[in-house]
Parts: C-alpha cells; structure tokens; sequence
C-alpha cells in the first residue's frame, strides 16, 4: 500500500509539474509577442518622427531657395526699372532738344524773313526818293507849290490820326483800370466756398450680402429698380458700396434715396421698390422747390414764375466740371449785382439775369442745343423779359452780346467758374498747360528759365544778362504775353514776369 501511495504521489507530481511547467511557458511566450508588438510600434512611429522632420527639413530647404530666386528676380526687376527710367530720361531730354532746336530753326527763319523784308522796303524807299527828286528837278514853281501843299497837307493828317489814336488808346487804357477795379471790388465782395462734385453717387452697404438682395432672384429686384427709377444700378467687386448713374441729377438723387431707403428697411422686392420710389420722388421734389424758392429769396427776387423756380431748384443736383450749378448760379448773381451797382445800373436785372444764365442746364439732357439757348427758350416762355432773355443767350457767345446787362452776366460767369478750387481740371490737361506756357517762353531769344507758378497762373522767365537788356526785357515780357493770348486758352488772366539778373564782379588783390 505504501508503495501504491508513493507511485500515486509520484503520478499526481508529475502531472502537476507538467501542468505548471506549460502554464509558465505559455505566457513567457505571450509576453515575448507583446514586447515584439511595441518594439515594432516603438520602430514605426520613430520612423514616422524620421519621416516628418526630413519633410520639414525638405520644405525649409524649397523656402529658403525660393525666397532667394524672388530676391534675386526683384534686384533683377529694380535694375531693369531703373534702366528704363533713365532711357525714358534720355529720351525725354532728347525731345526737349529737338524742341528747343526747332523752336530756334523757326524763330532764325522769322528772323531772316524780317530783314529780307526790310531791305526790300529800304530798296523801294530809296527808288521811290528818287523818282521823286527826278520828279521834282523838272516841276515849274507851281507845279512844286502844289506838290508842297499836298505833302504838308498828308503830313497834317498824319499826325491828327496820331492824336486820334494816342487818344483812343488813353481812353481804352482808362477804361480798362475802371473795368478793373469794378472787376477786383466784385471778386473782393463776394466770396465763395467751392468743392468738388461727382456725377455719380455711391451707397455704403452693410456687408457684401446685401447686394445678393439687391438684385434679387434671376435680377428681378434690379431690373424693377431700374425701370422704375430710371437710372443704372453698377454692382461689382468693391467691398460694401453700391454705385448709382444716370445723366438725370434729380433722378440720380432720388434713386440714392430709394436704394438707402430699402437698404435700411430690409425688405427689398418689386412692391416695396415702387413704394418706397414714389416717397423718395416726393421727398427730393420738396426739396427741389425749397432750393428753388431759397435761392430766390437769397439773390432778393420775388416775381419769379414757379415752374422757373422749380427748374432752378434742381439745379442743386446738377454740377459743372465739379462746380455745384445752383451755387455758381447765386454767385453770378451777386458779381453781377455788384458790378452793375459800380456802374450806377439797376442791380436787380443783373441779379435776376445771373440767377437765371445757367437755367437750360436743368434740363440739356432733355433738350437738344446749347444750355444758354435752352434757358433763353425756357425764360422767353414764362414770360421773362427780353433783356433777361438775351443776357441768358449771349453769356456764352451763342448770340453777339448787344446790351451792358449782357457783358456784366458773360464777367460775372467767367469769375465764378475762374476761382481757384471752383472747378476740377484733368492733370493731364493742367500739365500740358503749364508745359505749354513755358514752351512759348523758352522759344525766345535770350530766355534762359523758365518757370510756370501759382497753378498756370504766373509765368517767371530767366533771360541772360548779357543778351537782354533791361529795356529789351519789357519788350519780351509783353511779345510773351501777346503769344499767350493768340496761341492759348485759359480762364481769367496770365502774370509774365521776366527777370533780369543784374551781377557786378570786382576783385581785391
């Protein structure tokens, strides 16, 4: 029994040891997998590590050589900027030369012309001196008592045509120092603010999602708006602004009105377009008549009719080379109100033709011809009276002026519209004048600078001491002027100042 027991023991050992030996065996394996497993994760996300920063290493690398070829194309771009700017110089300086050489070639010929001229004068003067001693060594005493008398009679006319002449020009040259000093009393009175207009109007908008509402499904609520309104909706790239046009100031204005009007209601759709129009159109044309019957009242006119007040007020919307036209109009009214008071003359005529010279501008995009003789029309039909009327026409030269009130009304507009700032002028149009007005100095003989000043108006011009003399440099001042007034147009007047360098040059020794 005991050695039952001992083989039994040894039995149940054996079992229990071959048991334990594969439990121990079988998760030693498992944890060497595991192990493998994270080795092999470990591996891949080191090479992944790897893999990004040769990425980021590659990408600064493309940067940095990038960055260098557009440091390179911008050095190779300002040196080819910078060669063309010094050909354009070059070419510029070559015209100047071309020019100035041409100028000379034309003023040598003038020159050449004048001598030939006067020598073919002197040539027959000296003939016709001896045709006449010839003449007179054969007369009888009669014969030469009358020619005696005939000579000393032309003689007498002469010189009483000199005196007429000297007279007129003293009368003339008086009359213009009048003309000026009413001119400069006007301009002195009457002062005035001047800003640039534009004949388009713009619309801020909240934000860019608005203008999608604007035009509405398929362009519904546009092509609504503008049949109804009458001007063109300009809808683009521009951030937050809606621009309106249209050739009618009032129509531009109401539109304007009607499009703020929907933008701040929101709701914008074919019914509330034509609504929220016809209180805008309402709005501005009590606006109109307000202006209308304001400016009357400003200039001291109250016998106006009231259709010509009501076109007067929509002058308010019109603008003429940026001028606003209702205020250019009460300014022509005031200069020629005071112009006509200096020459003792009813001023209310003057005022009421200066109110009224620019009226056709109201409505020359509805009307064919000339805005004076469409505000000449418009006055004659409302019962203005004849001298108003051709004041209206004649303020542009369309008719002959025939009366004083007429040329007040032509000096009062060409002030107004002459003030500094009151209209705007394309710079390119302003370079070419002042290129021009020292064009015509340089061409002169003797000129050395010369300089265009106080936008145009001033001209100063160097001359070489040793060519012009003092008394040759009033000549040339007046020659340039005279120039100027033949070759060029330009509004008010153009100061010539020549300039002379005197230097005297002494040694101490």
């Amino acid at each position: 029994m005991d050695i039952l027991y001992v083989i039994i023991a040894l039995l149940v050992g054996g079992a229990l040891g071959f048991v334990v030996t594969r439990f121990v065996l079988n998760a030693n394996a498992k944890n060497a997998i595991a192990s493998a497993e994270r080795t092999l994760k470990d591996a891949e996300k080191q090479a992944e590590t790897l893999k990004r920063e040769a990425l980021v290493e590659a990408k600064d690398e493309a940067y940095q050589i990038k960055a260098e070829a557009d440091k390179e194309a911008n050095e190779r771009r300002r040196e080819i900027k910078a060669l063309e700017n010094r050909l354009m110089q070059r070419e510029e300086n070559l015209d100047k030369r071309v020019e100035s050489l041409d100028a000379r070639e034309h003023q040598l010929s003038s020159i050449s012309g004048q001598v030939e001229r006067k020598q073919r004068d002197l040539d027959a003067a000296i003939a016709s001196v001896q045709t006449d001693l010839e003449r007179i060594a054969r007369m009888s005493s009669d014969d030469a008592r009358r020619e005696l008398l005939d000579r000393v009679r032309g003689d007498v006319t002469r010189e009483a045509a000199t005196i007429i002449r000297e007279s007129e020009q003293q009368t003339k040259s008086e009359a213009d120092k009048k003309s000026r000093e009413i001119l400069s009393l006007a301009i002195q009175r009457v002062a005035a603010d001047h800003a640039a207009e534009h004949t388009v109007s713009s619309v801020a908008i909240p934000s860019d999602d608005i203008k999608g509402r604007i035009i509405g499904r398929e362009g519904r609520n546009i092509r609504t708006f503008e049949q109804i309104t009458g001007i063109n909706l300009i809808i683009d790239d521009t951030p937050e602004v809606v621009v309106i046009s249209s050739f009618d100031p009032v129509r531009r204005e109401i539109g304007r009105i009607t499009l703020e009007n929907l933008i701040a209601d929101g709701r914008i759709h074919p019914a509330r377009i034509e609504e929220t129009f016809n209180k805008a159109t309402d709005l501005v044309m009590k606006q109109v008549q307000e202006a209308g019957d304001q400016a009357a009242f400003d200039v001291g006119i109250h016998d106006l009719h009231p259709e010509l007040i009501k076109t007067l007020g929509r002058l308010k919307y019109r603008t003429s080379y940026g001028q606003n036209v209702l205020n250019h109009s009460l300014e022509v009214a005031y200069l020629a109100g005071v112009m006509a008071s200096e020459l003792n003359i009813d001023p209310l005529p003057a005022k009421r033709a200066g109110l009224l010279h620019d009226l056709g501008k109201a409505i020359d995009h509805e009307v064919e011809g000339s805005h004076a003789v469409i505000g000449a029309d418009l006055a004659r039909r409302f019962g203005e009276s004849p001298e108003i009327v051709h004041a209206i026409e004649a303020h542009h030269n369309d008719v002959d002026p025939a009366t004083v009130l007429a040329v007040l009304i032509q000096a009062a507009d060409a002030i107004s519209a002459a003030r500094p700032g009151a209209r705007r002028e394309t710079l390119e149009s302003y370079i070419k004048r002042l290129e021009k007005l020292e064009a015509i100095a340089n061409a002169h003989k003797g000129v050395e600078r010369t300089y265009a000043m106080q936008a145009g108006r001033e001209v100063r011009v160097m001359v070489e001491p040793d060519t012009i003399s003092d008394s040759e440099a009033v000549v040339l001042a007046h020659d340039i002027a005279k120039q100027i007034e033949d070759e060029m147009e330009y509004p008010g007047q153009i100061k010539v100042l020549v300039i002379r360098e005197s230097r005297s040059v002494d040694y101490a020794k």
